[in-house]
């Protein structure tokens, strides 16, 4: 698995920012999408494209347009939702799919509850949005259910990555056809499989809210 980390001014005070627990609902909110739109420049920087002859007011030239089928992106439910709009600012054309996942407080492994993906993923980019990469295991389930579906390439983005998770992933998939783009990887991970120092439950905080 390829990893960047954005080691980046902006980012990391926006991470900063995101972390402390004094930062409110809307705040953090609007602190994911502009941290999202910032690891998205990174993310899409392989994304396929094919030349096109445009005019300009002076003359005619060759550019670029992103290639077909469109980009598809798959916000793992419920979080992942919450970086949406960041990445779709910059990939409007984009379909999306979801992944429903469940972590298993006691065991901390995730268990399928809904599944919106495309039945064939071949020839698109594919990005997939977690904010919390903690034990790795949800991000290896929506990948291996993406690669069966015939992606030949997977991008995840994520705000936050513990050691752990990083090292699970990247032993699922030790080639060049999974990356990772990650704000931060944080120090570990505590006995409840929370990322340290971390920022907490990314969903509540994103939503205000416990899940029912």
């Amino acid at each position: 698995m390829l990893v960047t980390v954005v080691d980046h001014p902006v980012v990391a005070a926006k991470l900063s920012a995101l972390r402390d627990q004094a930062t409110t609902t809307p705040e953090f909110r609007r602190l994911v999408d502009d941290l999202v739109t910032l690891l998205a420049y990174e993310a899409t920087r392989s994304v396929s494209v094919e030349p096109v002859a445009i005019t300009t007011p002076i003359t005619t030239t060759t550019g670029v347009r992103l290639t077909t089928p469109p980009p598809l992106v798959v916000p793992v439910l419920r979080a992942g939702v919450g970086m949406l709009d960041g990445l779709i600012r910059l990939l409007p054309a984009a379909e999306v799919g979801f992944a429903g996942l469940a972590r298993d407080e006691e065991t901390a492994q995730p268990s399928w509850y809904a599944d919106r993906l495309p039945e064939d993923a071949a020839g698109r980019d594919v990005f997939v949005l977690d904010p919390m990469l903690a034990t790795g295991g949800t991000l290896v389930a929506v990948v291996e259910a993406l690669l069966a579906r015939g992606a030949e390439a997977v991008t995840c983005v994520c705000l936050l990555a513990a050691p752990e998770g990083v090292a699970r992933v990247s032993e699922t998939f030790p080639g060049d056809n999974v990356s990772l783009v990650v704000a931060a990887i944080d120090e570990r991970l505590d006995e409840r499989s929370y990322i340290v120092p971390g920022l907490g439950d990314a969903g509540d905080r994103l939503f205000g809210s416990a899940p029912a």
